[in-house]
């Protein structure tokens, strides 16, 4: 008898997670600590093991894992692969995956600083914009596209943790949901140690679109996000205008 019935292609699996919880402002002196330097706080850290637990709990194995390079994720994905019972697999680090770079604040005038703390959160978002008078986001998509081409055409992986950062995660998840269009939409929130989970078509078979989203912005430690109703950088405004007002 002629078996009729549809195959369902072999998809890979991409789990993409932002870091877990960091400290960008000083708790002594209020100053802003380098992004480049800032490791991960203790809720950083809890929500990080709660994130490996989840994975060895739900029995995912992981042939690849990629970090961005910046402490962050490095501390994030050590954690992560160590309570996964993965601490054997040593993560790749590509540097086209850093966060999207920013100026100096202390040139940005008082006016113009809630645009530019916030900007990157409305949808979609001009490549011409830039990120804290840094780097564009058409700066940022020419790296995270690239990177994540040189993912898809590189056979020899299945199931890959991505431990990145959040404005480098809505640039992907904003090219998977798009049909593969180079484009940023600004309003995908990103909780610390949050996963992702992303299907993509092997590359033999690739088409742009050849994405499915299957869970986004998934938090182990607080799956309901009851607590959270500002962003990330909604909440570092705050606290850069209260470092600014003490400064005088």
């Amino acid at each position: 008898m002629l078996d009729t019935q549809p195959r369902s292609p072999h998809r890979r699996r991409v789990y993409l997670m932002r870091h877990g919880a960091v400290t960008y402002f000083d708790s002594a002196t209020g100053r802003p600590v380098l992004p480049e330097q800032v490791r991960l706080n203790d809720d950083g850290i809890a929500q990080a093991k709660a994130a490996g637990e989840a994975f060895r709990a739900a029995g995912v194995r992981f042939d690849r894992a990629i970090v961005s390079g910046l402490p962050r994720t490095l501390d994030t994905a050590a954690l992560v692969l160590r309570h996964a019972g993965q601490g054997e697999l040593e993560p790749q680090v590509w540097t086209e995956w850093q966060e999207i770079r920013g100026g100096r604040l202390g040139d940005i005038p008082q006016e113009a600083l809630e645009q530019a703390f916030t900007g990157l959160q409305r949808s979609p978002v001009a490549e011409s914009r830039r990120f804290l008078n840094g780097e564009s986001v058409g700066e940022l998509l020419d790296r995270v596209l690239g990177g994540l081409a040189r993912l898809q055409a590189d056979p020899d992986w299945d199931c890959a943790l991505l431990v990145l950062h959040g404005v480098v995660n809505a640039a992907i998840l904003s090219h998977a949901v798009t049909g593969g269009q180079r484009l940023m939409l600004g309003n995908w929130v990103q909780s610390p140690a949050c996963i992702n989970v992303l299907d993509v078509a092997p590359p033999q078979g690739e088409q742009p679109g050849d994405w499915l989203l299957r869970v986004c912005n998934f938090a182990p430690s607080h799956p309901l996000h009851a607590d959270e109703r500002s962003t990330t950088m909604e909440a570092l405004y705050a606290q850069y205008l209260r470092y600014r007002s003490q400064r005088g």
